[in-house]
C-alpha cells in the first residue's frame, strides 16, 4: 500500500523492473519463484493504485488486491523459500508451507463467499473482508511468509524475514493510525534484497541452470 495513486503507481512501476531484473539474472530454475515475488509486489501495487482512482468499493481492482495480497503470497512464498532451501532446513519449512496453504484455502473461501470493500481513508485505503478466527489466520498468514522466511536457512533471506517483520509491524501501525501509508516503500527494500540475493546465487555452483536458447 502506498499513500496515493500516483505513488502507487510509481512504486509498482520501479518494484516491478526490479522483479524484471531479478528473472532475467536468474540462471537456477529452482531460484525463480522467489526471484519473481518483486513482480508480484510491483502488480499489487500498480492494481491498488486503481483501487485509489476508482475511489475504493468492491470493484474488480479491489478483488485482485485482496487475492494476491491474502491466498496468493500465503501460499507463494513458503514454497518459493522451500524451492531454494538446502536439505537440512526443507522438513522444517514443511509447518509454514502447511500453514499456508490452509490459511489460503480459507482466504479463498472467505473471498469467494463474503467479498472484500476497499475505503479510502486520508492517504490510506482501508480493505474488509469478512474473516473467521481471524486471529488464527493472521498467525497462520505470518507463520507462512515471514517464518518461511526465518526458517530458511539462508543469511539474504533470513535478513529478508527481519525486514519485512519491522516493516509489517511499522506500516501496520501507521496504516491503523490512518496516517499514511508506507509498505511501498518497504516492499521496495525487500525487493532490492531479494535482487542482492538473486545477484549473489548466480555465481554459487552446485544448482542446475535455467536451459538457456541460444
Amino acid at each position: 500500500m502506498c499513500f496515493s495513486a500516483t505513488a502507487d503507481l510509481v512504486a509498482g512501476c520501479g518494484i516491478a523492473a526490479v522483479g524484471v531484473a531479478c528473472v532475467a539474472r536468474t540462471r537456477r530454475t529452482v531460484d525463480l519463484p522467489l526471484a519473481a515475488l518483486p513482480l508480484i509486489l510491483g502488480a499489487h501495487q500498480i492494481v491498488e493504485s486503481l483501487v485509489w482512482r476508482s475511489g475504493g468499493g468492491s470493484g474488480p481492482a479491489t478483488v485482485a488486491w485482496a487475492a494476491i495480497a491474502l491466498p496468493l503470497l500465503a501460499v507463494w512464498v513458503p514454497v518459493a523459500v522451500l524451492c531454494v532451501a538446502p536439505p537440512g532446513a526443507r522438513r522444517r519449512l514443511t509447518i509454514p508451507l502447511a500453514a499456508g496453504v490452509v490459511t489460503a484455502a480459507v482466504l479463498s473461501y472467505c473471498l469467494a463467499t463474503h467479498g472484500v470493500t476497499a475505503e479510502i481513508r486520508g492517504h490510506t485505503v482501508g480493505y474488509a473482508v469478512s474473516l473467521p478466527a481471524s486471529e488464527l489466520l493472521v498467525a497462520g498468514y505470518l507463520l507462512a511468509t515471514i517464518g518461511s522466511l526465518l526458517l530458511s536457512g539462508d543469511r539474504h533471506l533470513r535478513i529478508l524475514g527481519v525486514l519485512v517483520t519491522v516493516g509489517a509491524a511499522t506500516c501496520w501501525a501507521l496504516w491503523e493510525a490512518e496516517f499514511i501509508s508506507t509498505w511501498c516503500a518497504f516492499a521496495a527494500v525487500c525487493s532490492l534484497v531479494l535482487y542482492g540475493w538473486v545477484r549473489a546465487r548466480s555465481v554459487t555452483p552446485g544448482v542446475p541452470r535455467v536451459p538457456v536458447v541460444r
